[in-house]
């Protein structure tokens, strides 16, 4: 049986206008509408095709506040069976370095798990570089970026696909996993999905439980800082242009002028 644990996070909704806290300079997480980031549902979505096509168990690993709990519902409404939550306020403003040592603390007291499977990198803070912590702090080897993933016989392999090109690469398990935007389409939930996730287990810890000290993680011990914010200007209104049969002409001067071509 192939035990896969899945790393998801809850984001601010990308249309949604998202601003940083007034003091600690940190994602205000209440001013925007909260969703199950678009690339987890990728890496759930490929957790659920590897059990399908063998079996195994998927649980879900969130770290985050209580509002997080909503994107761990859909997670599971979609078909994982069970699910645990890092909740402590201490972990608030880590870095991903602090990020990634609670999360591997996490993992390492899950038992015995065949494959991690991450999305890339998350849209609210763009850094891609979780999965690869995550391989270091626990010795385990890494596939990043993977466009393609199939498993079979103790091996993870695939296609990971870079701004060099695609490469075919393999793993033997335990290994973890990254995934690309062209992985995969998410199912959406079914309503049965949504009720039986009301009844699935999701286990609550905090870092008593784990072997991670407050002094470890934690706005105050974060390696970066955020000093000072300016909000973005409004946008301006746009330059319109008669076509009086010298359109073309002119767009191509203005965007010769701006440097585009």
């Amino acid at each position: 049986m192939t035990n896969i644990v899945v790393l998801i996070k809850q984001v601010p909704d990308t249309y949604s206008e998202r601003k940083l806290s007034d003091g600690d300079f940190t994602l205000d997480r209440e001013a925007a509408d909260a969703v199950l980031d678009e690339i987890n549902e990728k890496a759930v979505e490929q957790a659920l095709q590897i059990k399908e096509a063998g079996e195994g168990e998927v649980t879900v690993l969130c770290a985050g506040p209580d509002r997080a709990t909503e994107a761990i519902r859909k997670a599971l409404s979609m078909g994982a069976d069970k699910a645990v939550h890092l909740n402590d306020e201490s972990l608030h403003g880590s870095d991903l370095v602090q990020t990634s040592w609670a999360l591997a603390n996490v993992l390492n007291g899950m038992g015995d798990i065949d494959l991690i499977i991450c999305g890339n990198e998350a849209t609210d803070g763009r850094m891609g570089a979780v999965p690869a912590l995550l391989a270091e702090y626990l010795g385990k080897p890494q596939l990043t970026h993977m466009r393609t993933l199939e498993v079979a016989d103790g091996v993870a392999r695939g296609e990971r696909e870079t701004d060099e090109g695609v490469f075919e690469v393999e793993a033997a398990l335990p290994a973890i996993i990254s995934v690309g935007e062209k992985i995969n389409e998410p199912r959406f939930p079914s309503f049965k999905g949504i009720m039986a996730a009301k009844k699935k287990p999701v286990e609550v810890l905090t870092l008593a439980d784990t072997a991670v000290e407050e002094g470890q993680v934690g706005k105050d011990n974060a390696a970066s800082a955020v000093t000072s914010s300016t909000p973005k200007p409004p946008r301006t209104a746009g330059e319109k242009v008669a076509d009086e049969g010298e359109g073309g002409n002119d767009i191509a001067n203005y965007l010769v002028a701006q440097k585009l071509i």
